[in-house]
């Protein structure tokens, strides 16, 4: 158990909530851009048998175990053949922001039933029941879950290969440009590695949104309460 302790970025009382909040938002995420590939037009994602919310077949083990000990990971990645939608650039946007904001409405959608659970006494909170095993689980898993998701949104958001961003700015970049955009594009994901094992850079690139993600869960939770309150 120390061992484990030791190497994995998540404590160890949070590794199920952990899990079970990127168990959920991958699988919607990847569902996401699979879903709206194939409404555009493209069937690779549904031939492969991607268009579903079976988490099985959306997880990558190695992944998982990297963001579990190295900060960083992933899902496995929907194929799209921009070549088969009727408008390749405006339908290749959605497609790719697609994933991002459904971890953003997860997030919002989360924080909703949270403070409802909270306000209708099924999970106690913390001043008044702080010593229950159950009200701690519940409340920490649903504060990593709203979390969670508002970072990945935030993070896939970032405009260097091979994060959602980027294939948006792909297509949004005037078409002159795209051949240069393209050719920087093995420097652009060294710079990104770069960033993610050098701790000196995540403190002025990915901590913000650590930070962002963290006022964002705050901010939508005294919002649903101050709503609920007024209802």
């Amino acid at each position: 158990m120390d061992f484990l302790n030791q190497i994995l970025r998540v404590p160890l009382s949070q590794l199920p909530f952990f899990l079970i909040t990127l168990l959920i938002a991958f699988t919607v995420h990847e569902f996401s851009h699979a879903y709206f590939a194939n409404k555009f037009g493209d069937p690779t994602a549904k031939l492969l048998g991607r268009v579903t919310l079976n988490p099985a077949v959306h997880f990558d083990l190695l992944g998982v175990i990297m963001l579990l000990i190295a900060g960083f990971g992933w899902a496995r990645p929907i194929p799209v053949n921009r070549d088969n939608f009727s408008k390749p650039r405006t339908m290749g946007v959605v497609v790719s922001i697609a994933g991002p904001l459904s971890n953003l409405l997860l997030g919002i959608f989360g924080a909703f039933i949270y403070v409802l659970l909270l306000r209708s006494g099924v999970i106690p909170h913390l001043a008044i029941d702080g010593n229950s095993k159950y009200t701690i689980a519940a409340h920490t898993f649903f504060g990593m879950f709203i979390y969670m998701n508002f970072f990945l949104f935030l993070f896939n958001l970032i405009p260097l290969p091979p994060l959602d961003g980027y294939r948006i700015l792909e297509d949004i970049v005037p078409r002159r440009m795209l051949g240069k955009l393209q050719q920087f594009e093995n420097w652009s994901i060294i710079i990104f590695l770069i960033i993610l094992v050098v701790p000196a850079l995540q403190r002025y690139t990915i901590a913000p949104l650590y930070d962002l993600a963290y006022l964002w869960s705050g901010n939508i939770i005294s919002f649903f309460n101050m709503l609920l309150h007024s209802i």
